[in-house]
């Protein structure tokens, strides 16, 4: 079956109070017409025509690396109106889904049997049933249970209001039958606008059926008009995460604070405190254990490993941060693109890393830099040091090989190789290679001076 998806989002979203465009407000991370676009491109070869409208090169700019149709609605007349400006995208004979840009959760399994309920003489219509319908259209059935019309809540009669069967606006429709129907609405309604739900008693006149299906879960059509309505919607949407994880072997301090803005993967045991944050690709070994307050984007994290309160790990797509089996780090630490650590290092308090590695059982507990290193196994690295691998133009390599020991407040000054078993005494500023099982020491002559006097401010004139 050929699926071409049209996806409105031409809307201003006034109500938001924003210079932004409404679709590119964030719900978990992502701009909402990014959830309705990944949705879409799950339809094997599925053509998507996006309309825009209000603020229509930033849209564009969006999602500039997406095979997408754009075409732009300059005057906002309805969603029939805006339908129509993609009909010369849709293929012929293609079963057309009708999408909204600013309901972001519409699921896949619910899409697809839209899709399946459809055909060339059929339009498959989602709906739903709420304890409180109004402001939605509601869907009129004849005594047969039939869908014979939608009446949009403005014109709907008294009666007519008692329904609570709602349209969600979601259909899936043949193109052909598309091209001939929307060209007769009308706006002869009290917004004065071309509504798509007159496609309705279109379709019925024609002598076509109507078909209707409903969302497994009600946030699947929740749309976003509001701050307010995008913070609920977050927080829900973020509660069914939370559940879904706890499903597979996890276990949260307080589910209601936790934010997933990606993908996160879990093995079982897995124990996550309050208000830590996934962003990007991320996967969790068995038993490992997330503290209070930490923030983890774009990481591969073993098995048994802890990560205590206030630590940032943030590795990229290209270059995550890996971290191996029994690995502990921080509380206060901050783990950057590239960090690679083996089996049972640990990375203390206010410690930095960027494309460094390092070997089996080696630490930095305290307040040190480590960037551009290949660091061996069972490497020391004392409080207070840092590899200089800057030089204002260029990035240099440190490499320590296995068992050295750096003392504290080390200044490593890249390019340079520390041997192995090497010593670095503490306090040095090492700009030369040590060779293994060496003493590098490299301090000033201290010297002290009797009877020298500590400077004090002289008191005001006049005291």
């Amino acid at each position: 079956m050929v699926v071409d998806v049209v996806i409105l989002a031409a809307g201003q979203g006034s109500r938001m109070c924003s210079k932004q465009p409404k679709v590119l407000h964030r719900l978990a991370g992502k701009p909402l017409l990014g959830h309705v676009l990944d949705t879409a491109t799950r339809f094997e070869n599925a053509q998507i025509t996006v309309v825009i409208g209000h603020g229509a090169e930033g849209v564009r700019a969006c999602f500039a690396d997406r095979s997408i149709n754009w075409v732009e609605q300059t005057e906002q007349l309805g969603t029939a109106h805006a339908v129509a400006q993609a009909l010369p995208f849709l293929r012929a004979s293609a079963s057309t889904l009708i999408l909204y840009g600013d309901v972001p959760l519409i699921s896949f399994s619910t899409l697809q049997v839209l899709v399946e309920l459809s055909d060339d003489d059929t339009l498959a219509l989602l709906t739903a049933r709420v304890g409180d319908p109004s402001g939605y259209g509601r869907i009129i059935r004849n005594r047969y249970a039939a869908v014979e019309a939608i009446v949009e809540h403005k014109d709907a009669t008294p009666t007519q209001r008692e329904i609570n069967e709602i349209n969600t606006g979601v259909m899936c429709v043949n193109s052909d039958l598309l091209h001939a129907l929307l060209p007769n609405i009308d706006k002869g309604n009290a917004q004065g606008e071309y509504y798509l739900t007159d496609l309705i008693g279109l379709v019925r006149a024609a002598g076509k059926a109507i078909r209707t299906s409903a969302p497994a879960s009600l946030l699947e059509i929740e749309g976003v008009n509001t701050r307010m309505q995008l913070a609920a919607l977050e927080r829900a949407h973020q509660r069914e995460i939370a559940a879904s994880l706890m499903d597979q072997g996890v276990s949260f301090a307080d589910p209601a604070r936790f934010d997933c803005r990606g993908r996160l993967r879990t093995g079982t045991d897995v124990f996550i405190d309050i208000n830590s944050v996934f962003e990007g690709e991320v996967e969790l070994g068995s038993g490992t254990s997330i503290g209070p307050n930490c923030a983890i984007a774009n990481a591969v994290i073993g098995e048994g490993v802890v990560v205590k309160a206030n630590t940032v790990i943030e590795g990229s797509i290209n270059a995550p941060v890996v971290l191996a089996n029994d690995v502990q780090v921080g509380p206060f630490a901050r783990l950057r693109e590239g960090t690679i650590l083996a089996a049972g290092t640990r990375i203390g308090n206010f410690v930095e890393t960027k494309k460094a590695r390092l070997g089996e059982g080696s630490k930095a507990n305290h307040l040190a830099y480590l960037g551009d290193a290949e660091i061996g196994a069972g490497v020391n690295i004392g409080a207070g040091t840092i590899t200089c691998n800057y030089d204002g133009v260029n990035k240099h390599k440190t490499q320590i090989e296995d068992g050295a020991f750096i003392g504290s407040n080390s200044s490593l000054v890249a390019p340079l190789v520390i041997g192995k078993g090497a010593t670095v005494g503490a306090g040095s500023a090492i700009a030369k290679s040590v060779p293994s099982e060496n003493l590098a020491v490299a301090r000033g002559a201290q010297r002290n001076i009797p009877g020298w006097k500590r400077p004090h401010q002289k008191p005001p004139e006049g005291k």
